[in-house]
């Protein structure tokens, strides 16, 4: 059975989707209707209502923005420690 292929949506697309949803339409009739996920429905349905945007950095907590930048500091450290033991090793060959 061949993988089915990920769509994308337009934020047009998902606000429209939760639209109807908040108007009364059933979930299982949104995700029939317009062979969706229920899933996708429901993350859509979720971000709205926590942030009005359906971008995944604009509904993060601050623990993972913060772990997001933690990581990035320290793979920036790791290479600049990388960069001085090479120095170090050129430094000392002279």
């Amino acid at each position: 059975m061949p993988k089915q292929q990920r769509r994308t949506f337009t934020t047009e697309f998902k606000k429209q989707m939760v639209q109807l949803f908040e108007n009364g339409k059933s979930r299982a009739a949104i995700v029939e209707e317009y062979d969706l996920t229920a899933s996708a429905l429901d993350r859509w349905i979720r971000q709205s209502q926590a942030s009005g945007s359906f971008k995944e950095k604009d509904n993060r907590s601050p623990e993972e923005n913060e772990l997001i930048a933690l990581r990035k500091e320290n793979q920036r450290l790791l290479m600049e420690n990388d960069i001085l033991k090479q120095a170090a090793l050129i430094m000392g060959r002279k």
